[in-house]
């Protein structure tokens, strides 16, 4: 495992301390958003597809030191929108880092270089870059040539500094297991603590429905990686248990309270993948709020094909405090690749119960022209 070991302790420790006070959801995560504003358009991302006035929000430093105090998650993940164009980026890492929080910056790169000099090495620092896949497949998922190469002298420069480095890879349609067997090697080659993989969430928003893989052909793609990777020692920054369950092992269940999202709307219910859930205004109101059932494997059609991290890492480490001994054979054997996948959970729902979504399928995706240039905004 790509995760070392303060973290893994600091993060056992809390699920014990919740445990102990039978506490049934608690956050491991808190997945803040504070801009929706980014220098790209991936063809897989919805968040940049808001008016201006939209875009040009921003959580301020005051609003994200309270989200984790009212959360109160070991670890934070910002994302966005690109990080990096928020102004007070620096002073809400530091912010974090003083309250022992371990801090993963999600970035696409393209300004990391000319703010490195404002972050300092930490245990409880991550620059998460990233990544998907080859130069030809990264730069088709990002719309503009030359990203790749400029990421992989990033994350060079970032490591030689001494920088915690993680790649955040996601695929779609059309990858082989060789390919992406190709791509993690060539990640350990780069030194990177460890690599995020998930198959991407096929948003509503997004300018292209086209690129996500179904839940099947995604659990297929996982388990033929994995047989051509066993005994590359590949670094995953993810639990061994979760990989099992992307390998087709596991029947888990989706917990979305466990990586809340606050973003310039509020707390999205239930989670950053779906949109026109609603909003909570404070944490507590998104727990007591969200009428949880209603989500998930086989309980809502918009969760149909989801496998993201976000959603069943909570479940998988969950998984992993009550069959320990599960855990570690895999961790040290691997995900099984062979013989029958777990079964799915069953379907509740009727698809007459959602009209809406028969008509998001028969809308075909139009281009929406967007200003992908470089340009930083304050």
């Amino acid at each position: 495992m790509g995760v070392p070991l303060i973290q893994q302790y600091r993060v056992a420790k809390y699920i014990i301390g919740k445990k102990l006070s039978r506490q049934s959801r608690y956050p491991l995560v808190l997945m803040l958003e504070p801009l929706f504003r980014c220098n790209l358009a991936c063809s897989g991302c919805g968040k940049i597809d808001y008016p201006q006035e939209i875009l040009d929000k921003r959580l301020s430093y005051e609003d994200c030191m309270r989200a984790i105090d009212e959360c109160g998650a070991p670890i934070v993940s910002i994302a966005g929108g690109e990080p990096l164009i928020h102004t007070e980026m620096q002073k809400i890492v530091n912010g974090y880092i003083e309250k022992k929080k371990f801090v993963y910056l999600c970035t696409n790169a393209l300004l990391l270089k000319q703010h490195m000099d404002e972050y300092t090495p930490s245990p409880y620092l991550t620059f998460s870059i990233h990544l998907d896949g080859n130069q030809q497949r990264h730069d088709t998922s990002v719309c503009r040539q030359g990203v790749f190469e400029k990421c992989i002298k990033v994350i060079k420069l970032v490591h030689s500094k001494g920088f915690r480095v993680t790649i955040n890879c996601t695929l779609f349609q059309g990858e082989s297991a060789q390919e992406v067997a190709d791509f993690m090697d060539m990640a350990m080659q780069l030194g990177v603590e460890g690599v995020t993989i998930s198959p991407g969430y096929n948003y509503e928003r997004a300018p292209r429905q086209d690129v996500f893989l179904q839940r099947k052909e995604g659990k297929q793609l996982f388990r033929d990686l994995f047989k051509i990777g066993r005994g590359k020692k590949w670094r995953f920054n993810q639990s061994a248990l979760y990989l099992d369950f992307l390998a087709g092992n596991q029947s888990y269940q989706c917990t979305p309270w466990g990586n809340p999202t606050r973003n310039v709307f509020g707390w999205q219910k239930p989670c950053y993948l779906l949109v026109g859930e609603g909003y909570a205004s404070s944490f507590d109101g998104l727990m007591t709020e969200t009428e949880w059932e209603k989500y998930g494997t086989g309980r809502n059609p918009k969760c149909a094909n989801c496998m993201v991290h976000c959603g069943y890492e909570p479940t998988a480490v969950n998984d992993t405090f009550k069959r320990p001994w599960e855990a570690l054979k895999v961790a040290v054997l691997g995900p099984r690749t062979d013989g029958p996948m777990a079964p799915e959970l069953p379907v509740l729902y009727e698809e007459e119960a959602f009209p809406e979504l028969k008509l998001i399928a028969e809308i075909k995706p139009v281009p929406v022209p967007r200003d992908t240039s470089n340009k930083q905004v304050a």
